[in-house]
């Protein structure tokens, strides 16, 4: 604890401190985010944008290295095939649900394998496990200002929409009733659920962002009442997991990415398991 607290006072390391913010700013998306990803049961459409996301990286790595788009950030490359994949599994998802699973495997798969590809023909050869695990002591301040400003537009949009977003969440045909335009709620879901991808997958990887997307939200799922109330607990239990991770990961010389997944499971079993045994405790009186 002590040569933590000293890594993050200490003005020659701001890296650390830019961690910390890191975490507490990733905490709103992975618990707002997370929240309507979970209640919609997209996971798995996530899951897929986020693992796409390897492609934008490799090709702007690729074209920046040949000098076809000199400085072309592999940010803006993610963007791109994050929201492409996005727009792609929307309308596929509405339009043709019988193919659903197969165009989101493809998608999950032709994106880290056309990642791959470009990667392996960029000169001086990138390693990819940098972008699959993450590493948060690593973030900017150039992405803390994007975090944040996508934590405002996350929060504004939820703020005014916050009706429509919970019966398009839990009802689409009630939803649709009451005159609410599910279909553009839904893109709008997951376009901006691509672009938090892309900015959060430097703090835990392409890999492990879909398990903050879930594991909060659905620690909290078991004992919220209501959308709101999960949004609000599911930001304070990723908080707690990123700090912890970040502490742990500091103190034990781990990958901070990986030693958050690992909190916010082990915390998301328990509560899954003292669940199903007051079930059956209920059950057997």
């Amino acid at each position: 604890m002590s040569s933590f607290i000293a890594a993050l006072l200490n003005p020659s390391m701001p890296f650390v401190r830019n961690a910390l913010l890191a975490g507490v700013l990733s905490s709103i998306l992975f618990g707002v985010l997370g929240t309507v990803v979970t209640v919609k049961r997209i996971a798995s459409l996530a899951g897929a944008i986020s693992h796409a996301v390897l492609g934008g990286i490799g090709m702007a790595l690729y074209l920046s290295a040949s000098n076809i788009a000199p400085s072309f950030p592999p940010m803006v490359g993610a963007i791109i095939f994050a929201v492409i994949a996005a727009l792609i599994i929307g309308v596929v998802s509405m339009r043709a649900k019988q193919r659903e699973d197969t165009v989101i495997n493809a998608i999950w798969a032709i994106g880290m394998s056309i990642g791959v590809l470009f990667m392996a023909k960029t000169a001086g050869y990138t390693d990819p496990s940098s972008y699959l695990f993450g590493n948060i002591l690593l973030i900017s301040s150039t992405d803390l200002i994007l975090l944040a400003v996508l934590d405002v537009i996350v929060i504004v949009l939820v703020w005014l929409f916050y009706p429509q977003l919970e019966a398009s969440s839990f009802d689409d045909e009630y939803a649709q009733v009451r005159g609410i335009a599910t279909d553009v709620v839904f893109f709008i879901i997951l376009t901006i659920t691509a672009i938090a991808i892309v900015l959060l997958q430097t703090f835990v990887g392409i890999v492990m962002v879909i398990a903050m997307l879930t594991l909060p939200a659905g620690t909290a799922n078991f004992h919220s009442r209501n959308m709101l109330t999960m949004m609000i607990s599911s930001t304070i239990y990723a908080a707690l997991f990123s700090l912890g991770g970040l502490f742990s990961g500091w103190s034990f010389d781990l990958p901070v990415g990986a030693m958050v997944v690992v909190f916010a499971g082990f915390v998301f079993l328990t509560f899954s398991l003292v669940g199903a045994m007051k079930k059956r405790g209920g059950k057997a009186s």
